[in-house]
């Protein structure tokens, strides 16, 4: 991803944070990479991701790993023109270790992304796909994974009303 590229997506989603969900913008997430095969987001460990242990709260960790999946929803939308509808529709978590450093969330199941909004452009139904994602702190580890999670994306094309 070109750094000009990696600016537009990182100045997107502060925008769109503070304005659709200020608490995303409270973490301060920042795009790492973002294709239609995979996204990497990251959340640094500080005072407002940080538990009273000093590894980063659980919350954060669920706004990453939503947003990792999310991000490529919203500008996939976006670009369609049409107007769709997402919403998670359950999550799992598993937790693995303490997150004791800046977090990247990764999905490499981005394509699931991108085919369900292209499948909800042509129908009415609401599309639902589970789609999982992980936790890695590169500091500590590139490889050992500290949470990951399991979310299903719920789509829907919202006809104009006649």
């Amino acid at each position: 991803m070109s750094k000009l590229q990696n600016f537009k997506n990182n100045l997107f989603l502060s925008i769109y944070a503070w304005s659709k969900i200020p608490l995303i913008g409270f973490c301060m997430p920042r795009v790492l990479e973002s294709s239609d095969q995979r996204t990497v987001l990251k959340i640094p460990l500080g005072f407002r991701t940080k538990n009273h242990l000093g590894a980063m709260y659980f919350g954060a960790l669920a706004i990453g790993s939503e947003l990792c999946i999310a991000m490529l929803a919203v500008k996939k939308i976006q670009e369609s023109g049409a107007r769709i509808d997402f919403l998670f529709k359950d999550y799992k978590a598993e937790f693995l270790r303490r997150a004791e450093g800046d977090v990247h969330f990764i999905c490499e199941e981005a394509q699931v992304v991108v085919d369900q909004i292209n499948e909800a452009k042509g129908s009415t139904e609401r599309i639902n796909r589970t789609m999982t994602a992980y936790a890695i702190v590169p500091s500590v580890s590139m490889t050992e994974k500290v949470a990951t999670f399991e979310l299903t994306l719920s789509v829907k094309n919202r006809q104009k009303k006649s």
